[in-house]
């Protein structure tokens, strides 16, 4: 019940919407039911009293009930979700904190970079620590996730926290989200990805800012530096991979790994030379190439 009782904001406002929605449909459910098991309780075949009219072929009002519910209930989802697909979208920085609670001037979003397949690395560029299987933040501070992976195709999601987005090679997506309760949550992957899908698991703390503080300070004081041969390493696939806290981490990692480039001597994908023209003098004098028509063959000659 994780859904319906979240400790982030943004989880709150999704978890309204389920119940919104739900609400909504049981406006029709409920009553056709009811009706279903009265009709056939009034006109079953031993109830002789039961109005029999044969000609009886429309009704107004039948009709404005019909289509006119469903329409309303149509008009109300449309509405409410093109409002929060924008306040929702998961791109979009935070306004707020949480119900009338605006987000302090000056307050900085903690950034977070979050990889790997079969395991999740969390790589704080701000702190300069990088963990496994184990997130902190701060609560009541906005958190900005930017997510990729490296192989295969993930998803990041804790519950409590914010819906699931995707993590994809290549690609970097992205979650604004912000913990509003002191705790230890559950956070996982919702797409399968292979024989470690189902450790792919890790717990996500909110702690007071001294408590992250300390956290960050515990991870700095006795935890080696991840290089790249150790993320090399991290990479390959495995199961069941224990927490592990790292003192310092490349900074260019991140930007490696969406790069397709983590290891030595790998070319990125923002400096690899396209075959086409893809400078905006080159694409307009493309577009201003045309074919010539095709020519019609003679008839052959017969004499």
């Amino acid at each position: 019940m994780v859904v319906l009782n979240p400790s982030g904001d943004v989880a709150a406002q999704q978890s309204g919407l389920v119940v919104l929605a739900t609400c909504l449909l049981l406006l029709i459910i409920v009553p056709v039911i009811a009706l279903t098991l009265l009709f056939a309780w009034k006109y079953r075949a031993s109830n002789r009293a039961a109005e029999y009219a044969p000609d009886w072929h429309h009704s107004t009002r039948i009709e404005m009930v019909v289509w006119g519910a469903p329409l309303a209930i149509i008009l109300v989802l449309g509405t409410v979700t093109w409002v929060t697909s924008h306040t929702l979208d998961p791109y979009r920085p935070l306004d707020r904190l949480g119900p009338h609670r605006p987000i302090p001037p000056g307050v900085k979003p903690l950034e977070v970079d979050v990889v790997l397949d079969w395991k999740w690395l969390f790589i704080y560029p701000e702190q300069g620590i990088a963990t496994v299987n184990e997130m902190a933040a701060p609560v009541d501070r906005p958190i900005e996730f930017k997510i990729t992976a490296s192989s295969v195709m993930n998803t990041f999601y804790v519950p409590a926290l914010a819906g699931q987005i995707y993590a994809m090679p290549g690609m970097q997506t992205q979650l604004h989200a912000v913990i509003n309760k002191p705790g230890v949550y559950d956070g996982f992957s919702g797409n399968y990805s292979g024989a470690g899908f189902s450790g792919m698991k890790f717990k996500f703390k909110g702690l007071t800012p001294a408590e992250f503080n300390g956290w960050v300070g515990q991870a700095k004081a006795a935890s080696p530096a991840l290089t790249r041969a150790d993320y090399l390493a991290l990479a390959r696939p495995s199961s069941d991979e224990p927490v592990r806290r790292y003192a310092q981490v490349d900074p260019t990692l991140f930007l490696a790994v969406v790069g397709r480039c983590p290891a030595p001597g790998q070319v990125c994908k923002d400096q690899m030379k396209s075959p086409m023209p893809s400078s905006p003098m080159a694409v307009a004098m493309a577009s201003r190439i045309h074919c010539a028509p095709p020519r019609r063959l003679a008839a052959p000659h017969t004499s």
